[in-house]
């Protein structure tokens, strides 16, 4: 079985024991991602969010030639626990409808030989609540945090490959002078 794993922020430069197969593409599928999740860590991280526009995300096979366990990598590499932990591994397999938030998922994993696609499954998280923000409300937190929480965000934003160029990024990037490296 093929499988495939989306990635659009650390995933791709920093997979750690996530058992991808050589390197990341760039050409994956259109999903809307946006820098719409504050993380236990005090990061603005990238997220599926409806609201967003789509863009182009990256892509890597993954090892594990069976769903329940590349599904239970990702889980392990993005340190998601809870008895739920599976509504937050996204997933999609030949014969299945598209997920909402990627319809054009089916047709291009059938032009890629993939017979199942995984992707981290969170979606936007602001001041303990499930809501998106607005890129001034992302700015200003930002703005405001200090030594090593300002330190591991800047690095999340500015290591996040330069495809994902999303309407916050070009804002953050704007105000605080956060520029893309690439990876």
């Amino acid at each position: 079985m093929r499988i495939a794993c989306l990635g659009w922020g650390s995933l791709v430069w920093d997979p750690r024991a996530l058992p991808i197969r050589r390197e990341w593409f760039k050409d994956g599928p259109f999903a809307p991602v946006e820098f719409t999740r504050q993380s236990s860590d005090g990061r603005i991280t990238l997220v599926i969010d409806p609201s967003a526009a789509p863009l182009r995300v990256l892509w890597a096979q993954i090892y594990p030639a069976d769903l329940p366990s590349a599904k239970q990598a990702l889980r392990d590499r993005e340190g998601i626990t809870g008895e739920d932990w599976s509504s937050r591994i996204g997933s999609w397999q030949r014969q299945e409808a598209a997920p909402a938030s990627i319809p054009d998922l089916p047709t291009w994993a059938e032009a890629h030989c993939l017979d199942a696609v995984i992707w981290t499954a969170l979606g936007p998280r602001f001041r303990c609540k499930d809501v998106s923000p607005s890129p001034d409300e992302v700015i200003e937190y930002l703005s405001g945090l200090m030594g090593t929480l300002r330190d591991n965000a800047q690095r999340y934003v500015e290591y996040t490959p330069r495809q994902i160029d999303t309407e916050f990024r070009r804002r953050i990037e704007a105000a605080l002078g956060w520029s893309c490296r690439e990876c």
